[in-house]
């Protein structure tokens, strides 16, 4: 998984330089940002790599409540920071964070925590489906308040699928997803906004200079890279076409310049992390930590399932960013705890296993 990771990251650093070259900061300005925002992760994976998980529980609730603290603050005039009509960051100056980023892995903390607590009560339709309900809709509902309505949704349906995987009732589970897609189609229906983006998805050709400007830009790069590319820097789109191609649309740089072999390459590699995800999930020690890191590798891989569904024109466009080559540093310090999340318990999930056979070993010798 890390040198899938560690992949991905070196071949977004080129096409990053590319969608941002021709930007008035200047060809290196961006690309000095990732760069730095790199080793800040690198750095968060390391250190989550090294606290002990079982003690870290102790300060999940608080942990959860700071996150939520954090969502409201962002909606605060004068504390919060607009950036293109809405308030999802805090910082001070040139650096901001998204609150809503980090959100995403306290719910998780917060949800593993309590279903490891009431492990033999999952069952029961209160303590068991209600309670975590309820924790999730309270991250989901306070990152609506900031008119996220992509993060909200991810975060409920790792939610929900953590709430399967911990062995609630399936006929509990069901209807309340029916229920979400019910409620955000009501909240796509009463904003115009939301409700253009969806209904011009439908007809990509036909608003082609509207509401699908940005999609069919992206598709006519993926036409125009073909198997190829057309080399690294030879791209036009993101020149004066394609709008957000160094963040949410770089995918579709990455078509343009680098042809269908690379970009099915990291199709590929996102599957090879989920699929060893997977496999590193049977050797989990207790329900929590077995929660806390399928939490992490789900918002890891659904997160790119959204961003590339997104890019290719398979669901209405959302900005959501590719991780780990797609440009911000909040996403990138997200997804350097993600994977402290997973090495954390690569180090310590085959602790009791060598301590068994170690023993083993004694008792054979003897």
């Amino acid at each position: 998984m890390v040198v899938c990771v560690i992949g991905l990251l070196i071949v977004g650093l080129p096409v990053l330089f590319s969608a941002t070259a021709s930007f008035e900061q200047g060809p290196f300005y961006y690309l000095t940002k990732q760069a730095i925002g790199m080793v800040g992760a690198m750095i968060a994976c390391w250190v989550v790599s090294l606290i002990d998980m079982e003690d870290a529980r102790r300060w999940a609730w608080v942990v959860g409540i700071g996150a939520a603290a954090a969502l409201v603050l962002t909606v605060i005039p004068g504390v919060g920071i607009s950036i293109n009509g809405s308030r999802r960051w805090l910082g001070v100056g040139s650096f901001k964070l998204q609150a809503s980023e980090f959100t995403k892995l306290a719910m998780v903390f917060c949800l593993a925590h309590y279903l490891a607590m009431n492990q033999t009560r999952i069952g029961e339709f209160k303590r068991g489906f209600m309670w975590p309900l309820g924790i999730m809709a309270s991250f989901a509902g306070l990152i609506l308040l900031q008119s996220d309505f992509g993060t909200a949704a991810l975060t409920l349906a790792v939610g929900l699928i953590l709430l399967f995987l911990a062995g609630a009732k399936w006929y509990y589970i069901v209807p309340t997803v029916g229920a979400a897609m019910a409620g955000f189609s009501v909240l796509v229906v009463r904003n115009p906004n939301r409700l253009e983006r969806f209904t011009t998805f439908l007809d990509v050709e036909g608003n082609k200079l509207g509401g699908t400007y940005q999609l069919y830009q992206s598709l006519a790069a993926f036409a125009v890279g073909g198997v190829n590319g057309a080399g690294i820097g030879q791209g036009r789109q993101q020149i004066n076409f394609l709008p957000e191609a160094h963040t949410d649309f770089i995918f579709a740089v990455m078509g343009e310049e680098m042809g269908l072999k690379f970009t099915l390459g990291v199709v590929v590699t996102f599957l090879v992390i989920f699929l060893l995800g997977l496999l590193h999930l049977r050797r989990a020690p207790n329900l929590f930590q077995f929660l806390l890191v399928a939490g992490a590798i789900l918002l890891i891989t659904l997160q790119a399932i959204i961003n590339l569904g997104v890019v290719t024109g398979l669901l209405p466009t959302k900005g959501m960013s590719l991780p780990f080559i797609s440009a911000g540093l909040s996403n990138l310090l997200l997804m350097g705890l993600l994977m402290g999340v997973v090495l954390n318990s690569a180090r310590t999930w085959a602790k009791p296993g060598l301590e068994r056979r170690r023993r083993t070993m004694e008792e054979v010798t003897t």
